[in-house]
């Protein structure tokens, strides 16, 4: 069992921003990944654009340049290569974590591989790997996406699109231009507000020409092989469907959470508990970092807003390692 000061769960850009600040601090760690380097953001769609400009997204002082002033999804995946080529960062990837135990010098970490030994973690998982669900009838049919990759498989089909922000206009738009039958189910009284600018008059406009159609106030349900039920302000009805793209949002995994220990508090969007200022749950020495730490509220922690956790967690950890030695 190999022993460390920190051990990082997840190696998403503030994972390995966590990383970086450790190696700067001169700790010894290690960043366990049960996926690809940058997980979340390998299951983005292949053509996605980031909201956010080049420069918010940079970590360990690597230079972000872009072709143009909102990333790619594809520029992004090498940027945060080259950052972990950068700094060597200590990564093992497909290496799931899978319980955390303590014990006298810290916590016991299990994994499908081996066991990890340490005096520290930092739980730094995001959110999109954990899709949200319908729990409707029909929604384990094949047909029924809850992640989107590319246009291609739904050329000349009839889709139907759930969802009103920026991901499920998205979808709505590229699917259009590439030739599907497009249908939106929307559970509000119109687009979200929020909606990335460049997105929403475009899907608005789509909708008031009919090239899109757009129920309002609308929840699916039900999803059968051939049709979908809507219910609709009028009553149900029945239209036929191809695929089910349902772009309803992603949720931080619970199940990590409840397997390493974390209390949620239950009452405020279901965020994992720890003191605002240190970011240190209740259990000693285990710390949560990036948009995790908003529970529900997704909306509200990016990549560029919490590429500071890093370092609050490490120099309050520093100091706290340096009286235990």
């Amino acid at each position: 069992m190999k022993n460390y000061d920190l051990i990082i769960v997840g190696a998403g850009p503030i994972g390995l921003a966590c990383g970086i600040s450790a190696a700067k601090a001169g700790l010894n760690y290690c960043i366990l990944e049960k996926g690809v380097l940058v997980n979340s953001l390998y299951n983005f769609p292949e053509n996605m654009t980031f909201f956010s400009t080049s420069n918010l997204l940079e970590i360990g002082d690597v230079p972000f340049v872009a072709h143009n002033d909102k990333p790619t999804r594809k520029e992004a995946l090498e940027y945060y290569r080259r950052v972990y080529e950068s700094w060597k960062l200590n990564v093992k990837l497909y290496t799931p974590v899978q319980s955390m135990t303590k014990n006298t010098e810290g916590y016991v970490i299990d994994t499908p591989k081996e066991q990890f030994s340490t005096k520290a973690v930092i739980v730094s998982t995001g959110f999109y790997d954990t899709a949200r669900k319908l729990n409707i009838p029909g929604e384990d049919l094949p047909k029924v996406k809850h992640f989107y990759d590319s246009p291609h498989p739904y050329v000349n089909q009839k889709v139907l699109v759930i969802g009103a922000a920026n991901s499920a206009c998205d979808v709505a738009l590229e699917t259009f231009y590439k030739g599907a039958e497009v249908t939106m189910a929307i559970r509000g009284n119109e687009i979200y507000p929020k909606t990335k600018y460049w997105i929403k008059p475009n899907i608005e406009n789509r909708i008031k020409e009919g090239s899109i159609k757009a129920y309002f106030e609308t929840s699916v349900k039900e999803i059968k092989p051939h049709s979908v039920i809507l219910d609709t302000p009028d009553g149900a009805i029945e239209i036929e469907n191809d695929f089910v793209l349902a772009m309803i949002g992603y949720t931080p995994d619970y199940s990590l959470f409840e397997k390493l220990g974390l209390p949620i508090d239950e009452e405020n969007a279901k965020k994992p508990i720890h003191n605002s200022e240190t970011l240190e749950t209740p259990l000693k020495n285990v710390f949560v970092a990036g948009v995790i730490n908003s529970g529900m509220k997704t909306s509200k922690l990016f990549i560029e807003n919490t590429r500071v956790h890093a370092d609050m967690i490490i120099n309050h950890l520093k100091k706290e390692l340096t009286q235990l030695a």
